[in-house]
């Protein structure tokens, strides 16, 4: 899936402050900030739109994984030794 980047503006010293208290928690503000975008996906997108993005994502992921060679040309290499 082709990834986005979202640039949004906030205040430094409050940033500074999030990521300070975060790293205390263990927390990772990039691992939360995309939990907090799958979560406004899931609300504002409806679910027929969701399940054909997500379909569209399966056959790329399908075409990514099949061979660069047809079968038969992979067949006839192996038998040949070669």
């Amino acid at each position: 899936m082709k990834q986005a980047t979202v640039q949004i503006s906030f205040d430094a010293e409050k940033l500074g402050a999030i990521k300070r208290y975060m790293s205390k928690k263990d927390a990772e503000l990039l691992a939360e900030l995309d939990e907090v975008m799958q979560k406004l996906y899931e609300k504002h997108v409806p679910v027929p739109v969701r399940e054909y993005i997500e379909s569209r994502e399966a056959e790329e992921a399908a075409k990514t994984k099949s061979p660069s060679r047809p079968a038969s040309l992979q067949k006839n290499t192996a038998e040949n030794g070669q």
